[in-house]
């Protein structure tokens, strides 16, 4: 059952929304983050597991040193100061996925902190600051059993599965975010979709929000507009998808302003998007830091990388998302409309490969942000999954330039090849699909139009050149869309000169 809401618009002419970003980032390790278990989560549960991980007594940790190197690159990328010497700590909690009953984590003395990162959203630029990115391990997965939708409300009972226990995160959580208007939740979204794009350019970690590779806790509260007194927040847990972060911050913003215009007070609390209807639902009653009885971890060193590492990996770093975007946008002289558009429906590598397979910018930006999106939405799946290559686009284009293929032939041929009939070439020839170009087979099919339509035959006769295009149609059609329509018109105007 959702909440009553607040209109949008009201709550903006009396409150500014504050919001938070805490960003879990799954790193791409093979092992996990104090032990030499897999990270391999899909095997049968339990399986992946160690005294370490499972927190048996006596076990040892010892820290994975790529998760470290991964944890610097990232702060690196978002513009942090690198700690000289941080420690890992202890975050004490009950909690069935976390059998040691706390989290090795980092606390006052995070590995990187002090960054930031620009977004852009409708032409204006957003800084979101950065407080901290710091390491930590991931806890278990509950599976409840008996209810209606997989979470515990009305589950008969629990399962545990451990694989995920120790795998390797890092944590982004920004500052307080003021300032953004109504702009809130789009640029959360903006933030959450750059960070996807820096951690896959990095190689730290796969991103998908969908697998919970990258997933999002979302923070808001709202300040009363000329008040320099924050509200009081909520943080919508485990958001992963970049349309449910900017919904779940929609949503809370409406209803803590229906809460607050009926003169009661906003609950710190947690709560849980719901992806079906929409809305969040309360959690638990949310905790402060104190709560957690942070300490430093006894059984690991501290970690102290030298100057030297920190300043070999900045070198190393690979061309980000911003600097990537700017350029390719100069190349191939897109508008900056343009190039959201390419941004948004996550088609900026394929459009780079397309290109430097051979095709013209313009072009290779028309069929995938077109035709290869439409099928990509149709079939649920990610535009880098529809079934075709950047080379076999490129491919497509190069038939329809050199005339083997008009854009309608064009259409059937990415059917083709989506279907798994093969290259395009491949699927022209399969299909007979290339463009009918002899004269003497377009000739007999425009005698035949013009035999059949002897009407429109005089008017083009008397003048009227634009009532070729009905010819013109009728002789597509006859040849089931494989003329060469510059050929055909070029035919009727000269039988009827």
């Amino acid at each position: 059952m959702t909440d009553e809401l607040l209109p949008y618009d009201e709550v903006m002419a009396d409150y500014e929304p504050v919001i938070g970003l805490e960003v879990h980032v799954e790193l791409s390790t093979a092992t996990k983050m104090f032990c030499g278990c897999s990270t391999d989560t899909e095997k049968e549960p339990n399986t992946n597991v160690c005294p370490v991980c499972l927190g048996l007594p006596g076990s040892m940790p010892a820290i994975n040193g790529h998760a470290v190197e991964s944890a610097i690159r990232i702060g690196l990328a978002l513009n942090c100061k690198i700690a000289e010497w941080c420690r890992m700590a202890r975050k004490n909690y009950f909690y069935p996925d976390m059998t040691k009953n706390y989290q090795t984590s980092q606390y006052d003395e995070p590995i990187c902190y002090d960054g930031w990162l620009d977004v852009e959203v409708d032409g204006k630029t957003y800084r979101v600051d950065i407080e901290r990115a710091h390491m930590e391990e991931d806890a278990g997965k509950s599976l409840h059993v008996g209810g209606s939708d997989g979470r515990i409300s009305g589950a008969s009972y629990s399962l545990m599965d451990y694989n995920r226990a120790g795998v390797p995160l890092i944590e982004i959580v920004t500052k307080p975010i003021r300032g953004l208007g109504d702009k809130a939740p789009q640029v959360a979204r903006a933030y959450m979709a750059q960070l996807r794009d820096i951690m896959i350019a990095l190689g730290v970690s796969e991103a998908r929000m969908e697998r919970g590779n990258l997933r999002c806790d979302a923070n808001v509260s709202l300040m009363p507009r000329g008040s320099t007194t924050l509200g009081t927040r909520t943080e919508t847990k485990n958001v992963n998808s970049l349309r449910s972060v900017e919904g779940a911050l929609t949503y809370e913003i409406q209803r803590q302003g229906f809460v607050l215009a009926e003169g009661r007070k906003v609950r710190q609390q947690t709560r849980m998007w719901q992806e079906s209807g929409e809305y969040t639902i309360a959690g638990r009653d949310k905790s402060d830091a104190e709560d957690y009885r942070y300490f430093p971890e006894p059984d690991l060193v501290p970690i102290a990388p030298s100057r030297e590492w920190v300043e070999e990996l900045r070198a190393g770093l690979p061309e980000l998302p911003a600097a990537k975007k700017a350029r390719l946008a100069s190349q191939w002289q897109f508008s900056e409309r343009e190039m959201t558009a390419v941004i948004n429906a996550g088609a900026l590598d394929l459009l780079e490969e397309t290109v430097n397979a051979g095709c013209q910018p313009a072009a290779a930006r028309k069929w995938w942000l077109t035709e290869l999106s439409r099928r990509a939405n149709e079939a649920g799946v990610e535009l880098s999954e529809v079934g075709m290559s950047a080379s076999q686009v490129a491919q497509l284009q190069k038939l329809v330039d050199d005339g083997t293929l008009t854009d309608k032939l064009a259409r059937q041929v990415i059917d083709g090849v989506i279907a798994g009939e093969g290259d395009p070439q491949q699927v022209v020839d399969g299909r007979g699909l290339a463009v009918v170009s002899d004269d003497a087979a377009l000739g007999a099919a425009v005698d035949d139009v013009i035999a059949a339509n002897p009407q429109i035959a005089e008017k083009i006769r008397g003048g009227k050149i634009q009532a070729a295009g009905a010819l013109i149609g009728q002789v597509m059609k006859a040849m089931k869309g494989q003329a060469d329509a510059k050929r055909v018109r070029e035919l009727i105007l000269e039988k009827l000169s």
